[in-house]
């Protein structure tokens, strides 16, 4: 794993966890996955703040479903993706 990928979810979870949500971290074989559900209650100016610390890394979304309620994820590389696999802010699939 190298240290820029570690700090940079070390960086999110924290950010995550000073806007009151609770981030998991999930390692991956290439990725780590940092996920925090974002309850209904919470200020849209801390969403946006919770965006804003997803929003720099590999890639990143928002999951909403009906049983579930939102889910903001964020993959963060631990190894230099193939040439194919390369995305930025703005060309998620």
């Amino acid at each position: 794993m190298s240290t820029a990928s570690s700090a940079d979810a070390e960086g999110i979870t924290a950010r995550l966890t000073a806007l009151g949500l609770t981030p998991r971290v999930t390692a991956h074989a290439h990725h780590l996955v940092i996920e925090a559900e974002v309850p209904d209650s919470l200020p849209s100016e801390k969403r946006r703040e919770a965006l804003k610390a997803v929003a720099e890394v590999d890639r990143f979304g928002l999951l909403a479903n009906s049983l579930n309620g939102r889910t903001l994820w964020a993959a963060v590389h631990t190894e230099t993706p193939a040439t194919g696999d390369v995305r930025g802010p703005g060309n998620q699939r």
